[in-house]
């Protein structure tokens, strides 16, 4: 396979260069969650769907990246996805609880072993040549855009806690100035299913850069009220743990989506506020009680954000 020669095609490798870069810091955006998790010896409620997916997306874009010429830097930054998530999971099902153990290995047995199994068995039975690109094109395409979709529900939580702390702004930024280096890229290099998905990532990105703007300077909602809606949201997703999978971003995040996902499912944890009573409580000496504090336990966004491509 001939590899993408910076003499020919001089912007299209700068711009596969700095994707590489961009996406490589991406994927390296958990480390603070597991640094967390080696610390505490536990997986402090975080899942492990967003790993899983993103290793899924970068064995899938490796697939990809072989049956094309010229495809070297997708190569690259997928190999080390893969890498780098693997660790991810390894160290996760080290610390994890027995039941999240066994669901992450059903997972990675049902993702990584039976969808990518049938995906290359049948785009290798069923199609030959330019039609097998074509077909793995699309399939790759669908995930993309199926991957970016994940989002919205950060930006829902936002909207309704009117906090930015489930969506931190450099990840945001991040994420959309990978979209555009890997559109920019995929344009160059005349590939339509790189290009295609990250017309989706800029916009959800410029989306939710504008929701912080609009944000970071509000009054969040009372934590007893966040506390509450994180609630019934947890208690939602574990009557329908088999149906709703938040994924990273397709090709080169990782994170990214792995942080959205992170953030709604662990990666911030309000305490309730204490009852509005309490406060105004005078014991019959008429000496009002001592305040109470409040600690706040916020954890690093991650993500799992998806990443471009």
């Amino acid at each position: 396979m001939a590899g993408l020669s910076a003499q020919q095609h001089p912007w299209a490798f700068a711009f596969g260069l700095l994707g590489n870069i961009i996406s490589f810091m991406t994927y390296l955006a958990p480390l603070p969650t597991f640094y967390r998790i080696y610390k505490s010896k536990s997986t402090q409620g975080f899942q492990s769907v967003p790993y899983v997916v993103a290793l899924f997306s970068a064995m899938l874009w490796i697939y990809y990246a072989l049956l094309k010429s010229d495809e070297c830097l997708l190569i690259t930054i997928n190999s080390a996805g893969c890498v780098i998530e693997t660790i991810y999971i390894v160290v996760y099902l080290f610390y994890a609880p027995k039941q999240a153990k066994l669901f992450t290995a059903k997972l990675l047995l049902l993702v990584n072993v039976g969808v990518y199994g049938l995906i290359l068995l049948l785009t290798l039975l069923l199609s030959s040549g330019d039609r097998r690109v074509v077909v793995l094109g699309w399939v790759c395409v669908g995930f993309s855009v199926s991957v970016f979709v994940a989002p919205l529900s950060i930006i829902r939580l936002v909207v309704r806690t009117r906090s930015v702390e489930f969506m931190p702004f450099s990840l945001s930024l991040s994420l959309t100035v990978s979209a555009v280096v890997w559109f920019l890229y995929g344009l160059l290099i005349k590939d339509k299913y790189v290009a295609l998905p990250n017309v989706l990532g800029f916009a959800f990105g410029v989306i939710q850069m504008g929701l912080y703007a609009m944000y970071r300077n509000s009054t969040p909602k009372a934590a007893s009220v966040v506390t509450k809606e994180m609630e019934v949201t947890a208690a939602d997703d574990d009557n329908n743990a088999h149906e709703h999978v938040v994924v990273n971003i397709a090709k080169l995040t990782a994170a990214a989506a792995t942080a959205g996902a992170e953030l709604k499912t662990g990666g911030v944890h309000p305490v309730d506020s204490p009852p509005a009573e309490e406060h105004q409580n005078v014991d019959t000496a008429g000496e009002a009680p001592p305040p109470q504090h409040q600690d706040e336990d916020a954890g690093a966004g991650d993500a799992a954000g998806e990443k471009a491509v």
